[in-house]
């Protein structure tokens, strides 16, 4: 009988053992518990780099800068990030206006969470704004579609700045797709890319 005891109880162990080792694998192999926090925030930023991809287009009236400080085509390195990779990223110019610039607050049109603080839309992305610039606090329909949600909504000035505004392709420095046609960044979000030897050399050899 004693034997009979310590039989069941070495039986109980192993089955408690082998129990939790089914339970610890089916923790890690789970779809719940198989995505960690940071590869979430990862999966949401690429995500948002798809969003800030665009054919091109501009809006009617945008006027084409004379005199850009970064010619289209050239390279120049983002010092002031939107979303997630873009700070440090290298980018190619696509395109350049001037224009009045607005970082704007506003509830997206599809029920998302409010964004404060958008960087950026241009004056010709405002129905009806005129040419004067806008004041902080005032309320106005957005008519761009740089994000989902973004286009008819209702939105309010947070602040303006009268510059040279830039479209442009970069590739994530955190990895992922590259980002074609970003809406916009400004003249002073933007730094002068080290040219490459090769380059400098042309450019020696031109003068």
């Amino acid at each position: 009988m004693k034997n009979k005891k310590i039989a069941l109880g070495i039986i109980s162990v192993i089955s408690a053992l082998t129990l939790a080792g089914c339970a610890s694998g089916n923790e890690s192999t789970s779809p719940k518990g198989g995505t960690t926090p940071t590869e979430e925030k990862t999966m949401d930023h690429s995500n948002m780099d798809m969003e800030h991809s665009s054919s091109g287009e501009v809006p009617e009236g945008l006027k084409v800068a004379a005199n850009p400080t970064y010619k289209v085509g050239s390279k120049a390195i983002i010092k002031e990030g939107h979303m997630e990779g873009m700070k440090g990223a290298e980018a190619t110019i696509v395109g350049a206006y001037d224009t009045i610039a607005y970082a704007i607050s506003y509830t997206p049109t599809n029920g998302g969470k409010k964004v404060t603080n958008h960087k950026w839309v241009v004056q010709e992305e405002i129905p009806d704004s005129g040419q004067n610039e806008l004041k902080p606090g005032t309320e106005v329909t957005v008519n761009a579609d740089h994000m989902t949600g973004m286009k008819d909504a209702k939105a309010t000035i947070d602040f303006a700045e009268k510059t040279t505004v830039y479209m442009i392709d970069f590739t994530p420095t955190t990895g992922g797709e590259k980002v074609t046609n970003h809406k916009w960044v400004t003249e002073s979000e933007l730094s002068p890319a080290q040219q490459s030897n090769e380059e400098l050399s042309s450019e020696h050899q031109n003068h």
